[in-house]
C-alpha cells in the first residue's frame, strides 16, 4: 500500500491476486455412487464409480458439464476396478487380481492374490501395500514381500516415497510399515478416525475424525497441539494435502486450512455439485478436485488484477443484466442455467441503475473509456424516460417501465399504471431510495462528464426532480395527486419520528444532499434557501449530526409507524446514506457545514466497520485519509465471480464465534468473506449466514454491487491502475 502524493490518501496497489472459481460436472444418474477422482500429469481427470471409470465432459465456469463413461481404454471395461490412485502423476488401479496401470507402457501389473482387496497405495519403483480389511500385503512384481494384520479394519493407506514408509489408518490407530525393515508399528492411538493424509514431505499426518482433526508429528509419533474442533464441520469424511494446503471434506462441503489458522469454506452449488464430499485431490493447473455425491467440483485458482475482474463483471452486466437500459437482476432460472430465466423488473430499477451508472461515470472519469461513456448514455436514456413515461406531475420519476402485456408477469402488479403510449406501462409509488439514487448519479455525471448533451440532460433531470419535491411540500406526488408512502422529507413527517428512529436522521441527511446538489448545478436560489431553512429552522442539521449509536427502537408509547420503522437496523438506510454522502459532503453549501458533514460521515463509517463493506469504505475515502482500504480491497478480491443465487449455509459452522442477538443484527464476531456467504446487494446485512432455497434461480448484477466501489476507488485514486508484481 502506497500513498497518493497529491491527496495524501492511501493507495491500494492493484497487483495480481488469486481469484478462485468453480467448474462443476454433474453426475447424470440420480444416486450414482462416486468414489474417487484424480488427475494425471497430462491433465486428464478420471472419476471412479462402482460402474466403472467416468470422465468430465464439457464444463466451464458457470456452464456445468457432466460425468460420462470413460471409454478411452476399451479393455478397462472388462476389469472390476475397486480403487484407484496416483503414483508419479500417473493413474494406478486396483482390482481383485492386481495393481496395474496403463502408464509406463502398461508394464505395471503386480498380482496381489487378495480377492477382497479394497485399499492400496505405493510406487512401482518400490512396492505397493494392499489391504482387504485387516489383512495387509506388501507386493512387488507380483511377489508378496511381507504380509501381516492391522489391529482394525484399514480405512486408508499413504506411501511416503522420501523414506519408503507406508502409513496405515484404521478407526483407532495410525501405524507405519517400512519396506526396509518390514515391520508394522503402531505410532499413534485414538478413536473415531475417519481419514488422513501426509504433509510436509511425509513429516506430518493430519487425521480426520468424527469430531474434528488432529496433527501428528511423524518423527516423534506425538500429537501437535489439541484436537481441532472449531472447524466449519467437525465430522470429517476425507483429508488431502494439495498444493501445500490441507483440505477437509465433510457432509456439508469442503474447507481448507489457511496459514493464519482459519478456514476457507466451500459450501453450496456456488462451488460444488453436492455437499457430501467423498474425495479431494490435486487437479490440473494447481486446481483442487472435490468429488461429491452429486458430481465433481473443480476449484480453480487464477491470477488476475482487480481491473481484470472489473472487466469480467463489465461483460457480465452488458451480456445478461441490461433491461430497457436498466441494470437488472435475472430470475426464473433453472438450476443456474444462464440460458433460462428472465430480466426482472424491480421497485428499485432507478436505484440499481443509478448505482451502475455511477460506476460507469467513475470509470469514464478515471480512464476516459468510450465504452463507459456509451454505457452512461444508454443508462441515462432509461433514467430520463422514467420522468416522461408516467402520468404524474412533472418531475416525478417512475420506479420502472415495461412494455404493456400480461401484468401478472410483473412484480407487484398493483403498482403498474398505463402510460399515455398504450404500448407501455409504468410503475408508481416511487420512494426516497430512487430519489437519492437519481441525484447521486446525475450529480456525479454533471460534475465529472463534461460532454454535451449528457451534462445538460443530467442537470435538467436534477432540476425537475428537485423542483417537483420543493413545490410539493417536500413530498413526491404520484399520479393520484397524493404523496407516495416513502417519498417524504417534510418536517411534519421527519420530526414526528422520535430521535432514535432512523427515518429522522436519514431523511434529513438525504434531502440536504439532494438540495445542495440541485443548487450546485442549477444555481437556483430556492434550493439553497430551502436547504438552509431545513438545516437551521427545522432542526435537520441536528437530526443528521445525531450519532449513529443513538439509533434504536422507538419507545412503546411511540406511534405505530415509528415502532414499525425501528424494530431493527435498516441496512437499506445505510445504502441511502452513503450514496447521499457524495452530494452531502462534495457539494456542501459552506466550509462550516462541510466540516460537520465530514464528522457525521466518519461517525457512520465507524459503526459500519465490522462489516468490512467495500462500498462504505470507498465512500468514506471522500472525506478522510483514514478508512479501511485493505478491508475494501479484501472485499473486492474475495467477492465471488459467480453471482448466481445459490443456497448457502453457514449457521452450522463451529469455526465462527456467535454473538448475542442485537439491534444491528450482527450475528458473528467477525464477518465472513463475501465468497462464503450469500450474494448480497449493499442494502443487505453482511452478517447474514444462510440463504435457504433458491437453488440457482437467479443471478445478481455486478453493476451496482461490485463495479460501483471499484470504479469509485479508481476515480478517487485509492485503488491504482493495474501494476506488475515487481513495480
Amino acid at each position: 500500500m502506497a500513498e497518493n502524493p497529491k491527496s495524501g490518501k492511501p493507495v491500494f496497489k492493484d497487483v495480481p491476486f488469486t481469484q478462485n472459481y468453480s467448474i462443476k460436472y454433474y453426475s447424470k444418474s440420480e444416486g450414482q455412487s462416486l468414489l474417487k477422482a484424480f488427475s494425471d500429469r497430462n491433465g486428464v481427470i478420471e472419476v471412479l464409480s462402482p460402474e466403472g471409470l467416468l470422465k468430465p465432459y464439457a464444463g466451464a465456469f458457470l456452464y456445468p458439464g457432466t460425468l460420462e463413461p470413460d471409454l478411452s481404454y476399451r479393455p478397462m471395461a472388462d476389469r472390476k476396478i475397486v480403487n484407484m490412485g496416483i503414483s508419479d502423476h500417473q493413474f494406478v488401479y486396483l482390482d481383485p487380481i492386481a495393481v496395474f496401470s496403463n502408464a509406463w507402457a502398461g508394464t505395471l501389473f503386480s498380482r496381489h492374490e487378495m480377492a477382497g482387496a479394497r485399499i492400496f497405495d505405493g510406487d512401482p519403483k518400490s512396492a505397493f501395500l494392499v489391504a482387504d480389511g485387516t489383512t495387509l500385503k506388501c507386493i512387488k512384481d507380483s511377489k508378496v514381500i511381507w504380509s501381516g494384520k492391522s489391529n482394525g479394519e484399514v480405512l486408508d493407506i499413504r506411501y511416503s516415497p522420501a523414506d519408503g514408509v507406508f502409513w496405515i489408518l484404521n478407526g483407532g490407530s495410525l501405524s507405519r510399515f517400512s519396506i526396509q525393515n518390514q515391520k508394522l508399528t503402531i505410532v499413534f492411538e485414538g478413536s473415531d478416525f475417519t481419514s488422513f493424509d501426509l504433509a510436509d514431505k511425509g513429516t506430518k499426518t493430519f487425521i480426520g475424525t468424527k469430531n474434528g482433526y488432529l496433527e501428528i508429528n511423524n518423527n516423534t509419533g506425538k500429537q501437535t497441539g489439541e484436537i481441532h474442533r472449531k472447524v466449519p464441520v467437525p465430522e470429517i469424511s476425507c483429508v488431502a494435502s494439495v498444493n501445500g494446503h490441507i483440505w477437509f471434506g465433510s457432509s456439508l462441503g469442503a474447507f481448507m486450512l489457511r496459514s493464519d489458522g482459519k478456514y476457507d469454506y466451500y459450501n453450496g452449488e456456488r462451488w460444488l455439485p453436492g455437499d457430501k464430499v467423498k474425495h479431494i485431490s490435486e487437479g490440473p493447473e494447481h486446481s483442487v478436485l472435490i468429488l461429491t455425491d452429486k458430481g465433481l467440483g473443480q476449484i480453480c485458482f487464477k491470477q488476475m488484477t482487480l481491473e481484470e475482474k472489473a472487466m469480467y463483471f463489465e461483460k457480465q452486466v452488458r451480456e445478461r443484466h441490461i433491461r430497457n437500459g436498466f441494470n437488472s437482476s435475472t430470475e426464473g432460472m433453472k438450476h443456474g442455467n444462464l440460458s433460462t430465466g428472465h430480466l426482472k423488473d424491480s421497485d428499485n430499477d432507478g436505484l440499481w441503475t443509478s448505482m451502475y451508472l455511477g460506476a460507469e461515470i467513475f470509470r469514464y472519469a478515471a480512464t476516459k473509456s468510450e465504452d463507459a461513456l456509451q454505457n452512461c448514455y444508454e443508462s441515462l436514456d432509461a433514467m430520463e424516460r422514467l420522468y416522461t413515461i408516467n402520468t404524474a406531475p412533472v418531475g416525478f420519476p417512475a420506479r420502472s417501465f415495461e412494455r404493456h402485456g400480461d401484468q401478472s408477469r410483473l412484480s407487484d402488479a398493483s403498482r403498474w399504471r398505463p402510460a399515455n403510449d398504450r404500448e407501455w406501462d409504468w410503475k408508481s409509488t416511487t420512494s426516497s431510495d430512487e430519489a437519492i439514487g437519481h441525484i447521486f448519479a446525475l450529480g456525479a455525471m454533471a460534475e465529472l462528464i463534461n460532454v454535451e448533451p449528457m451534462k445538460s440532460r443530467a442537470i435538467h433531470l436534477i432540476d425537475i426532480l428537485m423542483t417537483h419535491i420543493v413545490e410539493h411540500g417536500l413530498y413526491l406526488y404520484d399520479y393520484d395527486g397524493k404523496p407516495t408512502l416513502w417519498g417524504r422529507w417534510n418536517p411534519e413527517y421527519v420530526n414526528a419520528r422520535p430521535i432514535m428512529v432512523g427515518d429522522r436522521k436519514i431523511c434529513s441527511s438525504n434531502i440536504t444532499s439532494m438540495l445542495q446538489t440541485a443548487y450546485r448545478f442549477t444555481h437556483k436560489e430556492i434550493f439553497k434557501t430551502k436547504a438552509l431553512e431545513l438545516l437551521y429552522k427545522n432542526g435537520y442539521l441536528e437530526n443528521l449530526m445525531r450519532p449513529m449509536k443513538s439509533i434504536g427502537e422507538a419507545p412503546a408509547d411511540a406511534d405505530e409507524l415509528s415502532r414499525e420503522l425501528s424494530n431493527s437496523w435498516n441496512h437499506s438506510d445505510d445504502e441511502m446514506y452513503f450514496i447521499g454522502y457524495w452530494g452531502l459532503y462534495r457539494y456542501a453549501l459552506n466550509d462550516t457545514l462541510k466540516a460537520k458533514f465530514k464528522d457525521a460521515i466518519i461517525d457512520h463509517w465507524q459503526i459500519e466497520r465490522p462489516e468490512k463493506e467495500g462500498a462504505w469504505n470507498i465512500f468514506t475515502a471522500l472525506v478522510s485519509n483514514e478508512f479501511d482500504l485493505n478491508e475494501a480491497a479484501w472485499w473486492l478480491q474475495r467477492h465471488p465471480l459467480d453471482m448466481i443465487n445459490w443456497s448457502i449455509m453457514n449457521s452450522h459452522r463451529k469455526d465462527i464465534e456467535r454473538i448475542a442477538p442485537n439491534f444491528r443484527e450482527q450475528t458473528t464476531k467477525e464477518v465472513l468473506p463475501p465468497d462464503e456467504r450469500p450474494v448480497s446487494r449493499h442494502n443487505g446485512n453482511m452478517f447474514t449466514l444462510d440463504r435457504r432455497g433458491g437453488n440457482g434461480n437467479g443471478e445478481e448484477s455486478a453493476g451496482d454491487i461490485w463495479l460501483l466501489p471499484y470504479w469509485m476507488g479508481r476515480y478517487l485514486g485509492v485503488i491504482s491502475a493495474p501494476r506488475k508484481l515487481k513495480e
